[in-house]
């Protein structure tokens, strides 16, 4: 179910909690929300529908499909480059230091361990939604 924005920063501030199977339908919400918000915005954490755990959910630029982890963690990384993003939580665009490539671990829906190599502006989605996931607002 679509699920208001989260725009109050303490709240978005502080680190999300790790997520657990009884989190599933956390993802549902979110890629509901997401989905409504698709003419604005490619990618989500749970945070920004108010729920602390780490969750994210983003359109994947090769597939097309969107595509949830949980629990993601960024274990490599390659190329910084200078952007500049925006963040339907927070007004205005902010700079941000990101990486052409990522590896990230994750679990998946059935709570399998997965490892994937994420590149160019899907890679730059993740990073900003791990920030989310780690409190950090860019």
């Amino acid at each position: 179910m679509e699920q208001p924005i989260m725009t109050d920063e303490p709240f978005l501030r502080r680190p999300s909690v790790p997520a657990t199977q009884d989190d599933l339908p956390v993802a549902d919400d979110l890629r509901d929300t997401l989905g409504a918000h698709a003419h604005e915005c490619v990618g989500m954490a749970a945070n920004m529908i108010g729920v602390s755990k780490r969750i994210i959910v983003f359109a994947d630029e090769l597939t097309g499909r969107s595509m949830v982890m949980f629990n993601p963690e960024i274990v490599a990384k390659a190329e910084p480059y200078a952007a500049s993003e925006g963040c339907l939580s927070l007004k205005g665009e902010r700079p941000a230091t990101r990486y052409r490539r990522v590896t990230v671990t994750y679990r998946d829906r059935r709570w399998r361990e997965r490892t994937a190599r994420f590149d160019g502006f899907t890679a730059q989605i993740i990073q900003h939604e791990i920030d989310h996931c780690d409190g950090r607002l860019i």
